[in-house]
């Protein structure tokens, strides 16, 4: 990839794209929620299908000239369908918060019920919190995870469906690191005639591996990002059973979204394509194995792991004992070259701006080609600086590891600039 026409037309956005390039190269990156897209999707989105307005569906378009807007939307939707098993994909919505709100949009009224995983406990805005159009515009319940085990206790989850009747039960989180089973909450949300709503945003590349029991055999609705472990370009998908296709595609379009960003879903596409390679579920298994081994190294450094450990790709850590915020954490960290983001943790007392928690992932890491014994680096280095927060001369130590680190599993060197 080359940036010399950038360059040449706006320099600062150049020199900022240029930054995050450095920035990416040079820090070890634990957002559990990010990825590195490979060249190929970013070509994808880059390229010259930015260019065109392609609104309504393949062979139904109101615009002409889109026969190749055409191609790439089938070939997303086709390989969607291959990967996960579903019997209808819509690969248009801009974000997962969107192919959510299509779910709602399409099957709710205002102020019908709904439940999902609370915000605290590590589930999503987008699940019912007050602030997000999930909890302005229905009446929103939320579960939560034990206190002792950090579990979902699906049988707490199955009382309060009966107390409170929902219309939607919402599954999937952004912030739980177990299994979450998706049969039993299927089978709740037939015995309370509510829909079931699988969020599998951080999990998706997971499921299409084989590293997570897929929910599409049970949920009438699956909802995902393309990004997090699906490695691909930012956006999201609905998948569904074909009873409710007709309805998600009419509130997608014409309902919440206008035209659809061609350059994405091609990007889509191509992130699907590589989803089905064995290198693909070669990678998914070494983000679990390693999520595993880092959790499991950090624990033996005396740091609190949420749950006790990982099933996926992340872990939550509680840094009570610790005596540091997650806010001071999280810059600590940075300054150390290693990127984090603050978390609050179930029952914390901390406001949602200083956290209790720190939340860490293994897919960028991975993407790097880092394996087990990385692992066990990235957790030493964490832990000296959640020991010293304070104290430049184990920053700058770790820093300096943590650029040789990143010097021997090099990214994006085929990027010009």
């Amino acid at each position: 990839m080359s940036m010399k026409a950038l360059k040449k037309s706006d320099p600062e956005v150049y020199n900022a794209i240029t930054g995050e390039i450095k920035r990416e190269q040079d820090k070890i990156v634990l957002i559990a929620s990010e990825n590195y897209a490979s060249t190929a999707v970013m070509e994808a989105q880059g390229s010259v299908l930015t260019n065109k307005y392609a609104e309504g569906y393949p062979g139904k378009r109101y615009y002409g000239g889109c026969e190749n807007a055409d191609i790439v939307e089938n070939l997303a939707i086709a390989r969607a369908k291959e990967i996960f098993g579903a019997e209808h994909v819509n690969v248009q919505p801009h974000s997962g918060t969107q192919a959510n709100m299509a779910v709602y949009f399409a099957m709710l009224k205002p102020k019908d019920r709904v439940l999902g995983l609370s915000l605290n406990h590590g589930g999503h805005l987008s699940h019912g919190v007050k602030v997000n159009f999930s909890g302005q515009i229905y009446k929103a319940f939320s579960y939560g995870v034990e206190r002792k085990t950090g579990l979902i206790d699906y049988d707490k989850v199955r009382k309060m469906s009966i107390r409170h009747k929902p219309n939607l039960i919402v599954s999937g989180a952004s912030a739980y690191s177990r299994i979450i089973d998706f049969q039993a909450l299927s089978e709740i949300a037939k015995e309370v005639n509510a829909y079931l709503l699988a969020d599998i945003a951080h999990i998706s590349g997971l499921i299409a591996t084989g590293n997570h029991p897929s929910p599409v055999p049970y949920a009438d609705f699956v909802t995902t990002t393309t990004h997090k472990t699906l490695r691909g370009p930012r956006g999201g998908m609905v998948m569904c059973k074909a009873e409710y296709a007709k309805a998600i595609d009419k509130i997608v379009f014409p309902g919440i979204q206008g035209g659809p960003l061609m350059h994405v879903i091609a990007a889509k596409a191509v992130a699907l394509k590589e989803a089905l390679t064995e290198d693909f579920k070669r990678y998914q298994l070494q983000i679990v194995k390693n999520a595993r081994e880092l959790a499991g190294a950090l624990m033996e450094r005396g740091i609190t792991i949420f749950s006790g450990g990982t099933d996926t790709h992340l872990m939550l850590i509680d840094l009570r004992k610790k005596k540091i915020t997650g806010r001071d954490a999280e810059n600590a960290l940075d300054r150390a070259g290693i990127t984090v983001n603050k978390n609050s943790i179930p029952h914390d007392t901390m406001p949602a701006t200083v956290t209790s928690g720190i939340r860490i992932g293994t897919p960028i890491v991975t993407s790097r080609r880092m394996r087990e014994p990385e692992m066990v680096i990235i957790a030493d280095l964490i832990s000296k600086i959640l020991d010293n927060p304070e104290n430049d001369g184990t920053i700058k130590q770790v820093r300096d590891k943590v650029k040789t680190l990143c010097k021997k599993f090099p990214v994006y060197e085929d990027i010009e600039i």
